[in-house]
């Protein structure tokens, strides 16, 4: 099965009642100085950042505006990368790390105020996200919290486990970090009005579009598609995993992942179950993720795989998640299922740069696709027009192959295997909790 065939299928709550006007396909030559391929977060935002400053820019979408992962996003917005950070700070050092945090940080600010700025249409952020953990392991907990609050001077807060049930209902969750200055937004409404500020000033964006081949000799780039040409001074790659029929070695490079998300149907007892508004990330792994939607509704997201499952199994999947945590609920029904295809690279941290004269990659987002495509987009649109070199950050972090059809089969045992760990993990942790409350109880009685 084709990796993104699960996307014509299931339903999409994200697009529910969408009515976007369909954009037109390139059908004519054009002359610019940047040319974008893929019209996801990342290829928008570049756009939006070198038309913002003066120069002329296409975006070139073979099907249409964040028709993948972009639009199918849960939407949490909040700093970090894929890559732990502890592994960050091994490979790169403090100083560095401290850096690509801090520029994390700022695509976190530019979600936030792109939306601000634009007043975009169906999109009102909701403060906050919770990182909670699966298991008592606090000295892991209070590790990851001196880093990111003290080293590297981070807004989160430590959440004790008492804190965190008062929100969240349920023994699945012990401590957590808060990071107050996250939110969440309607991942699919704020691509539209990236789209819409980006074409406000003066990019052009086009739509079932593919790209066939891309000519990157010489000063003006020759970017080919079934109908038309363009000739520009810079190209910037930023379909992720989809570049495969384009330039295969650099899709090699990311491993194509299936994240699904889903909507319940309303819920009646929600708020007996949690009462916090903001975004909820399960574990370290950040697989399981949920929020609350349209005031008695939850989204949950996860279940990441490498080949596509069908829609009613995911959906099995999410209601069966959902009971374990919140029983209180009763029967969960669901009502949506989508899914996207990200990529992710074998280090877990986004390939950002420039990948010979002119020619610019903008990929592999992995988990937190939504402030590090806005970091990027940024990033590389400075890079391109003022000189930028901030990107640079990105250098210790090379292209390395992904290990084609074997990749796919390790990695998937790979996240089984940290999956099972971490639900073995919380288990024995809910298990020594009840434990320690039986013992209480029996000490307490006369």
């Amino acid at each position: 099965m084709d990796d993104t065939s699960l996307l014509e299928t299931g339903s999409n709550w994200a697009e529910a009642g969408s009515a976007a006007t369909p954009r037109a396909r390139l059908n004519f030559d054009l002359d610019v100085d940047v040319c974008v391929v893929g019209g996801g977060l990342a290829g928008l935002t570049v756009a939006r950042e070198v038309a913002r400053r003066g120069w002329s820019v296409v975006v070139l979408e073979a099907r249409r505006v964040a028709w993948n992962a972009s639009g199918r996003s849960c939407g949490l917005v909040k700093p970090g990368f894929s890559a732990a950070i502890e592994k960050i700070v091994e490979r790169v050092g403090l100083g560095c790390a401290k850096s690509l945090w801090s520029l994390s940080e700022q695509g976190v600010a530019y979600v936030r105020q792109a939306v601000a700025e634009w007043a975009m249409p169906g999109l009102e952020p909701v403060a906050g996200c919770l990182d909670v953990a699966t298991s008592d392991n606090s000295d892991e907990f209070v590790a990851q919290l001196a880093l990111v609050g003290q080293e590297f001077g981070a807004e989160v807060e430590g959440w004790p486990v008492e804190r965190v049930r008062e929100v969240l209902k349920t023994d699945h969750y012990f401590h957590a970090l808060h990071y107050p200055t996250a939110f969440h937004v309607h991942a699919f409404a704020y691509a539209r009005g990236l789209a819409a500020s980006a074409e406000h000033f003066g990019a052009r964006i086009f739509e079932e579009t593919p790209v066939l081949e891309i000519d990157p000799a010489g000063v003006r780039k020759r970017v080919v598609t079934p109908t038309a040409r363009v000739r520009a001074g810079h190209v910037v790659l930023a379909a992720n995993p989809l570049l495969r029929g384009i330039v295969p070695r650099l899709a090699e490079t990311v491993l194509p992942v299936v994240c699904y998300g889903a909507v319940t149907a309303p819920l009646a007892r929600l708020s007996e179950a949690l009462t916090y508004p903001g975004g909820v990330s399960e574990g370290r792994c950040g697989d399981r993720r949920s929020r609350i939607v349209d005031g008695n509704r939850l989204m949950w997201g996860g279940a990441t795989t490498v080949r596509p499952a069908p829609p009613a199994k995911v959906a099995r999947r999410f209601q069966r998640d959902i009971t374990q945590r919140y029983p209180q609920l009763g029967e969960v029904e669901i009502t949506h299922v989508w899914a996207g295809v990200a990529g992710l690279s074998v280090h877990g941290m986004p390939q950002i740069g420039e990948m010979s004269p002119g020619v610019w990659l903008a990929s592999a987002f992995g988990s937190h696709g939504l402030n590090t495509s806005a970091m990027a987009g940024e990033l590389i649109a400075g890079a391109i027009v003022e000189g930028d070199d901030r990107w640079r950050l990105f250098l210790p972090y090379e292209l390395v192959w992904a290990g084609g059809a074997l990749g796919r089969v390790v990695g998937q045992a790979s996240y089984w295997s940290r999956q099972l760990r971490a639900d073995i993990a919380g288990s024995a942790a809910r298990r020594r909790e009840a434990l320690r409350r039986k013992e209480a109880e029996a000490g307490a009685e006369p």
